[in-house]
């Protein structure tokens, strides 16, 4: 008898099981969207028989220009969709340029996902759906037939922090399988993000494996710290649980991140097979990112051969009070006559932070200090940082 029970509940598990399958399988969401044309148009649809209208929104489409936390800014356009009489609603694209677009759908004012497309990101408390269309620069951002590195994720041990902390590495290919010691590039992320930011909105893995199995670029460990000092790590994978997580976050730019680097590096140089020493060693960064990425290479004036400000924010406000801020012209002169193979420099013409860094490189160029520079279309976005990725990363250790 309890044989018999037992082969009851299982069978009638497996026809709930296979009723919720069979449900999804005829939801009148089965719909393809977004439709990726051979003449690189895109269709995107979505079953809402009872909207009145619906918007689709992403960065394919004329820019906007919008009230941000940080100003005026350029974000994405809208689209309206048309309905036919099955209650699909549906917008076609013009033939768009190779890239990884992100896109909601705006449902009466609702903004949301697109129910049929489960390929998701977080920028900050956003969350979008994305696409890649196209080769050349986009192809970068594919997973190829190539070689891939590993992704970990470690928690190491921040003395100056008192805190156990998170950071995302990749190792290169054939990490593992090697005795070889790699250079290391620290990448930084920007206001609102966290360990988790480069690897999933940069495509970091994607783009080294790439860049690497064309020969473009050196086999190198990328380290991505959290740069919220208060976090141990990202919302929801640290001790505070799940949480919203939000743009700024005290402390960040106050110069504790800065003066505590250094025990990021020696977690790095004590557990991985690195070559530790300045010429071996690059940090870059995107908009807080590269201002961190400015003030810890002049803070640490001998530890970096290689530097990347990335639509960098530059100067600290006036109320800032850390030592880290002490005598910025006089560490910077002294990083300049330590030497170092190359400072970098990159921002979008509509950047809201291009007259902060068109300021800075005056003040470098009237302290003679060397760098390169290099100004992009667009303003402050993940597209623009994707890129000075692949243009930097071929430029290290070489």
């Amino acid at each position: 008898m309890k044989k018999i029970l037992q082969l009851s509940i299982l069978f009638f598990c497996l026809i709930v099981r296979s009723s919720h399958a069979q449900e999804a399988l005829f939801s009148p969401q089965q719909i393809t969207s977004p439709e990726i044309h051979d003449d690189g148009s895109v269709t995107f649809r979505i079953f809402a028989p009872g909207a009145a209208v619906i918007q689709v929104t992403g960065d394919f489409l004329p820019t906007l220009e919008m009230d941000t936390p940080m100003g005026k800014m350029d974000g994405p356009g809208k689209a309206e969709l048309t309905k036919d009489d099955k209650g699909v609603w549906s917008y076609t694209t013009a033939q768009l340029s190779p890239e990884l677009y992100n896109y909601s759908f705006i449902v009466d004012d609702l903004k949301t996902t697109d129910p049929n497309n489960p390929f998701l990101i977080r920028d900050v408390a956003s969350v979008t759906n994305v696409f890649i269309i196209g080769e050349g620069q986009a192809g970068l951002y594919r997973v190829k037939d190539v070689p891939h590195g590993t992704v970990a994720r470690r928690w190491y041990d921040s003395p100056g922090l008192d805190m156990n902390r998170r950071l995302t590495i990749y190792t290169p290919p054939g990490y593992e399988q090697s005795k070889d010691k790699y250079p290391v590039l620290y990448l930084l992320h920007g206001a609102g993000g966290d360990e988790e930011a480069w690897i999933a909105l940069g495509r970091t893995a994607q783009v080294m494996d790439n860049l690497i199995a064309e020969g473009k670029a050196k086999p190198m460990i990328v380290v991505m710290p959290n740069g919220n000092v208060i976090q141990d790590a990202a919302p929801g994978e640290g001790k505070g649980g799940m949480y919203k997580p939000a743009f700024m976050i005290p402390k960040t730019m106050d110069g504790t991140y800065e003066a505590n680097f250094m025990d990021i590096i020696n977690f790095v140089e004590s557990n991985y097979r690195v070559k530790a020493d300045k010429s071996t060693r690059a940090i870059a960064g995107l908009s807080m990112g590269g201002y961190h990425t400015m003030h810890i290479s002049r803070f640490y004036p001998n530890k970096f051969d290689y530097i990347g400000l990335f639509s960098a924010a530059i100067m600290p406000r006036e109320d800032a009070t850390n030592s880290v801020y002490n005598d910025i012209d006089g560490t910077l002169k002294t990083q300049m006559d330590n030497g170092y193979q190359l400072y970098w420099i990159a921002i979008g013409k509509t950047d809201f932070l291009y007259d902060a860094n068109k300021e800075y490189r005056a003040k470098l160029d009237a302290m003679g200090m060397p760098y390169e520079y290099v100004e992009s279309e667009g303003g402050h976005i993940w597209r623009n940082w994707r890129i000075y990725l692949t243009q930097f990363a071929p430029l290290l250790f070489n």
